[in-house]
């Protein structure tokens, strides 16, 4: 199979980093996330399977994708986890193998992800008070993922990135105690704005913006440092005076960084994505299924990539346009 120029678009944006939701399912309910109603799954042989999946890991790897982040739904609820894991990392193009996770069952299946192969791990947790995790959440599980939390720092992740989408009047109240934890451990918070998603009842009432965040923290903690962020960096990342760990932003709603985009998204359905907010996907899966080889895929992949628009529509036109719910996308 002939090297694609390294999944590059229009604009010059060499797409290294693929994104692959595992599943629809997921044992939290969360309510930026999943509908109230909840969804109707795609049934089972209408989902990648393992060879599948590893077979388009190959493909893009031979493209240029360096970093891969496994996301849900929840991942850890599919059974060939670790049939998945150690199949990426025996890809010797595969620098970074990454999760992101509710932590719900991580803490008792770390030891052998890690052993599979997983290199990092986001960790998803919007409120430190147990009352309040069941509103976020409509589930229990509140100490499963503290719990989870304290392995991955016990097992040497560094650091351990902890995901905290903030919501006006839910849980901003909370935005200094999130920082506290990264007082002495190796944890960085990353603040999320909320995004509007299908039927999970977004409005800008409820969104508390990467500035007033900032400002929060710098009353309570002083002047915040920027790092040198990577020009493909979602996060605004920035240290704090005597802390060991860190705090981000991921601004998608009031500080575009789609200049250096680097990412897709391969669902759990076999459709590839080329923006989280882009309302346009087409079937991997099909197409495999259809008999193409690795070649005609690649030319498919690569179709989709140059016709990746500059930058999403802007917090105005995203809170009208269509999409999937959070869901079905991945984390």
């Amino acid at each position: 199979m002939s090297k694609l120029k390294n999944l590059t678009d229009t604009f010059g944006r060499r797409h290294n980093y693929l994104r692959i939701s595992l599943t629809e399912r997921c044992n939290l309910r969360c309510l930026y996330c999943m509908p109230e109603k909840g969804i109707d799954l795609t049934h089972n042989d209408k989902l990648l399977k393992t060879d599948e999946l590893l077979r388009l890991v190959d493909i893009f790897s031979k493209a240029g994708v360096e970093k891969i982040r496994l996301t849900g739904g929840e991942p850890t609820v599919r059974k060939d986890i670790l049939e998945i894991c150690k199949g990426i990392k025996e890809n010797k193009n595969i620098k970074n193998l990454a999760m992101t996770t509710n932590g719900i069952s991580l803490g008792r299946m770390l030891p052998k992800l890690q052993d599979a192969g997983l290199d990092s791990l986001n960790i998803s947790l919007d409120t430190l008070v147990p009352d309040k995790f069941e509103f976020f959440t409509r589930r229990k599980g509140h100490n499963l993922v503290m719990k989870s939390i304290n392995k991955a720092l016990e097992l040497g992740y560094n650091p351990v990135k902890v995901n905290c989408v903030v919501m006006k009047n839910k849980n901003d109240d909370e935005i200094v105690d999130f920082v506290k934890l990264t007082k002495d451990k190796p944890i960085n918070i990353r603040f999320i704005e909320y995004m509007p998603f299908d039927d999970n009842n977004w409005n800008t009432k409820k969104l508390v913006s990467f500035f007033e965040m900032r400002d929060i923290i710098t009353k309570e903690f002083g002047e915040l440092k920027r790092e040198n962020d990577h020009f493909t960096e979602t996060a605004k990342n920035y240290k704090l005076p005597g802390h060991v760990g860190s705090v981000s932003f991921i601004t998608s709603m009031t500080s575009q960084f789609c200049g250096g985009c680097n990412r897709t998204r391969l669902l759990a359905d076999g459709n590839y994505k080329v923006c989280l907010f882009g309302q346009k996907e087409i079937s991997l899966r099909d197409a495999m299924r259809e008999g193409m080889n690795d070649s005609e895929l690649l030319n498919l992949i690569n179709g989709s990539i140059i016709d990746k628009k500059e930058k999403h529509g802007g917090m105005l036109n995203i809170q009208k346009m269509k999409n999937r719910p959070m869901i079905t996308i991945g984390g």
